[in-house]
């Protein structure tokens, strides 16, 4: 149950005597400050599994030493005495829209714990690269969100796509885990940038009655009979758990309209990039026009690679440059102020908080053998939108970018910050499996970036 919800009922039973010298009117205004404090409709979450580094982006060492600093030059950008890398000039000129935090912090070194934690603002119980995805384990925001912030009925809260990321195994924290399926993500692990994207959709017979839709048996019968949609839906797979809800999302109108990319301009879906990420930000910006709560797009199924994730390390004499140069920054160049634009200009981004962050950073000092490894000690994440203060940096890494000097924040503290703007409070418990009590977030959300 809300937390709130147990707080003002609580506080009725005390009566109008008051409770630690505050009278009753006082303390219902207090329980009810997280609604006042909702700026935020939805969350559009840019996952950028491998790990960006922060010198190479937004927190660059221009004046440290050629093994701190890199080979990358820095630019002016539209935030006076904030550059970027020379390599995103486009990013440059949205700058004064945005909050960067510059003084995250954790102590997670393998991608998979890492990973868990990025996605689901808990810290694992283990730094193992081998953790499993499991029940035991927490859920992801946007499940949470499903569960204490649902959208309108046949508009499904959580959406994710287009990949299952990994380290091996399944990296944990990708779906609702012990809430339930009922709030596991609508997924669609179909690529956006395909010619025959769609939404998987169910045919209903024109002699289909009412009576029998409501039937479980009935639409289990007839999602039976459609192989596409069984191959191609995650709805249709866990419609065990909420038939009713599946068949609402697989037959809303509204919900179908948003896969139609095709309604769009061949200009807007050049300017998003005809790749799967780019194409999937735009996605992204039409689920969210749809009434969709929490969306995650997630960059690549893989750590790293020539077209996966930014675990750009150990690549010969040259560790980063070619991958950075030749697709990650030019990728984030080319998609992430499209869609900061975009949703501006469709008078969107005031009310969709928009996150741009990766599990970790890397490290201060560049190796031969290694480039840039992990470094959870210090690293950078975006944030735009939804109540988000503009054109503000929040912390600060020391002259070498090892360790924060100020404004530290852990993924726990960024959870609590969207959670408040969404109008859910950061307080509110839920329980495991053994039925053992947890807040959604162990974290205080971050004051000095809210607008």
């Amino acid at each position: 149950m809300h937390s709130t919800s147990l707080t003002r009922r609580h506080l009725l039973q005390v009566g109008s005597t008051g409770l630690l010298g505050l009278s009753l009117p006082l303390l219902l205004q207090a329980t009810d400050s997280t609604q006042k404090r909702k700026r935020a409709k939805s969350v559009i979450f840019l996952h950028q599994y491998g790990g960006p580094s922060q010198f190479e982006t937004f927190d660059m060492k221009p004046d440290a030493p050629a093994q701190i600093r890199g080979t990358f030059k820095p630019i002016a950008s539209k935030l006076p005495s904030v550059p970027v890398c020379e390599l995103l000039p486009d990013v440059a000129k949205i700058m004064d829209q945005v909050t960067i935090l510059r003084g995250m912090q954790h102590s997670m070194k393998n991608h998979n714990s890492a990973g868990y934690y990025s996605l689901t603002g808990f810290a694992p119980p283990t730094d193992d690269q081998r953790l499993r995805d499991s029940l035991e384990l927490f859920p992801a925001f946007g499940s949470i969100v499903d569960k204490f912030g649902p959208a309108a009925k046949g508009i499904p809260s959580f959406v994710s796509y287009p990949h299952v990321i990994r380290d091996g195994s399944i990296t944990p924290g990708q779906h609702a885990s012990f809430l339930g399926k009922l709030h596991n993500p609508f997924f669609i692990n179909q690529d956006p940038n395909s010619p025959d994207f769609r939404l998987p959709e169910l045919s209903l017979p024109a002699h289909l009655s009412m009576e029998r839709l409501e039937s479980r048996t009935e639409v289990l019968k007839l999602i039976d009979s459609q192989t596409d949609l069984i191959e191609k839906s995650a709805v249709a797979h866990g419609i065990d758990e909420s038939y009713q809800k599946a068949v609402a999302m697989l037959t809303s109108k509204d919900f179908k309209k948003a896969f139609d990319l095709s309604q769009e301009t061949k200009a807007t879906r050049d300017r998003y990039g005809r790749t799967t990420y780019g194409q999937g930000c735009l996605l992204a910006r039409r689920l969210v026009e749809a009434g969709v709560r929490f969306v995650t797009v997630y960059l690549s199924p893989t750590i790293g690679g020539e077209t996966g994730g930014w675990d750009t390390h150990g690549f010969n004499d040259k560790p980063m440059d070619p991958i950075l140069r030749n697709y990650l920054l030019p990728i984030t160049n080319q998609t992430l102020p499209t869609l900061l634009n975009d949703l501006k200009e469709r008078g969107l981004l005031d009310e969709t908080l928009v996150l741009w962050m990766g599990e970790f950073g890397r490290t201060p000092r560049i190796s031969k053998l290694a480039g840039r490894d992990h470094w959870p000690q210090c690293y950078t994440i975006l944030m735009a939108g939804g109540g988000i203060k503009r054109g503000h940096i929040h912390g600060g890494s020391d002259k070498i970018g090892a360790y924060p000097e100020h404004g530290l924040c852990r993924p726990e503290d960024v959870s609590a910050t969207f959670y408040e703007l969404l109008g859910i409070d950061p307080e509110t418990e839920i329980r495991d499996k053994l039925g053992r009590p947890f807040p959604i977030s162990k974290g205080k959300a971050i004051r000095e970036v809210i607008a």
